[in-house]
């Protein structure tokens, strides 16, 4: 099971140079969920979703789920 970082509102993953993409196979792979949660939350991103995904059903798990850095917006 591979686990990623990704973007709940784009549903795209957290690659290893720092882009998002939405093909599974570009998303950075964590050792585990702590470390995948302790990375996302650093990330200048709102929402997202520590997913594992298993690459020989092409199935997903949510793992966890939490906030990054980004600012929310402030609609006037």
């Amino acid at each position: 099971m591979n686990i990623l970082i990704e973007d709940a509102e784009s549903l795209k993953f957290f690659t290893s140079e720092g882009l998002w993409s939405k093909t599974v196979g570009d998303g950075k792979h964590y050792a585990g969920t702590a470390l995948a949660f302790k990375a996302a939350k650093q990330e200048l991103i709102g929402k997202f979703n520590i997913v594992g995904y298993m690459p020989d059903t092409e199935q997903f798990i949510n793992l966890d789920h939490g906030k990054g850095k980004r600012v929310a917006e402030v609609v006037a």
